[in-house]
């Protein structure tokens, strides 16, 4: 919901503040590279300290201060507090999805992990359907003030959730620090996993963050209102919540490899499409298959990740590969900012994206192995 309200704020913040489109950019790579960050730390810091209390924390950070930005006065205080709020945000997502595969049996992991997922499009559509009804009328601010409620869930998680850690709190001693934990997703038999990871990762953020950040904008350059191109990205995002529950169907039936495969080479397609779309038609259709394919690539993806390591190493590989994901997460909204300040069309942007997913297909082809059915070790002992 906070990513999916930011495409909206950026595109009704711009006239007011008088924003370029290189600062529009900065919005979505501000808080990208906060998310980087959260990834990063926050992943690293579920190892230690375990899922559930990072959970939280995470989820206060992002929701806090989501309400904070609604107070912003300036465009540079603005982005400052996306900053931190990106720095939760990119924290709870890796912690969450390493939490629930972990507390899940094997043959619905897959499964759970990308209907865990599904409420990203949840959010989307809650953040849509907000930005048409309240931004227009109420502004932007009263959206963000809306957002940060979020925080009241905290208590409902610190009372509701099971840790998959907290039976192994007295094993602190056990635990592999931060620099051997690093190095071990480096190791031999890791090294394949995290160099697909990465890449994979950096190619899926760079071209959604550079696609849906833009997409209210994008309509918008294209000639039509604020109020209409609000409508049609809603339009759009409904189709994320069949694309994750596709994948969620698929994904025990024909393995986590050929489905995120498969889904990303869709989403290159229906990049294309929308970069050569002429007319509303068009715009939509390809729109709706975009959101379908990706969207559904991501829950993937999010289950794929955890699976690639040992318990003792989960919170960190899958934190820095979320990490790395949110650089492509920077340089995607800046990119689009810059061609689109150059008068560069958008046929050519979304070609350069349509590239972008093919590297991670091929990285997938090639590098990843397939982990359907693989048990996962729940324990954070050093393994020998």
């Amino acid at each position: 919901m906070d990513v999916g309200m930011l495409s909206f704020v950026i595109a009704a913040v711009a006239p007011q503040w008088h924003l370029t489109s290189v600062q529009m950019g900065w919005i979505g790579s501000v808080s990208s590279i906060g998310m980087a960050v959260g990834a990063v730390l926050f992943g690293a810091l579920a190892d230690r300290f375990g899922r559930k209390d990072i959970l939280i924390l995470t989820l206060l950070i992002f929701s806090v201060g989501s309400g904070l930005s609604a107070l912003a006065t300036s465009y540079l205080i603005f982005i400052i507090i996306r900053f931190i709020v990106g720095m939760g945000l990119g924290g709870e997502l890796p912690v969450a999805s390493t939490l629930v595969s972990e507390s899940v049996d094997v043959e619905e992991r897959g499964r759970i992990v990308v209907l865990l997922e599904s409420f990203w499009a949840g959010g989307w559509l809650i953040a849509a359907v907000i930005s048409y009804f309240v931004i227009p009328r109420w502004s932007w601010r009263v959206a963000l003030i809306g957002a940060s409620l979020t925080a009241l869930y905290a208590f409902y998680l610190r009372y509701s959730i099971h840790d998959s850690l907290n039976e192994v709190r007295q094993e602190a001693k056990q635990r592999p620090g931060f620099v051997q934990r690093v190095k071990a997703i480096w190791r031999p038999e890791n090294a394949k996993s995290t160099l697909m990871l990465w890449i994979v990762w950096f190619m899926v953020v760079f071209s959604y963050y550079g696609m849906f950040l833009w997409l209210p904008s994008v309509m918008v350059l294209k000639g039509y209102s604020v109020v209409n191109s609000f409508g049609y990205v809603l339009i759009m995002t409904l189709a994320q919540l069949p694309g994750y529950f596709v994948a969620a169907w698929l994904i025990e039936r024909w393995g986590r490899k050929t489905v995120l495969a498969l889904f990303l080479a869709g989403t290159a397609i229906s990049a294309l499409g929308f970069g050569n779309a002429a007319g509303l038609p068009m715009l939509l259709t390809t729109g709706i298959l975009l959101s379908f394919f990706n969207l559904g690539a991501w829950g993937t993806l999010y289950a794929y990740s955890p699976e690639q390591y040992t318990a003792s190493v989960r919170g960190t590989g899958t934190g820095f590969a979320a990490g790395v994901g949110r650089l492509g997460g920077i340089v995607g909204p800046l990119l689009v900012g810059q061609l689109i300040a150059q008068k560069v069309s958008l046929t050519l942007i979304f070609g350069i994206f349509f590239g972008a997913i093919l590297i991670a297909v091929i990285a997938i082809l090639v590098l990843g192995q397939e982990t359907m059915g693989k048990v996962l070790d729940r324990t954070t002992a050093p393994q020998r």
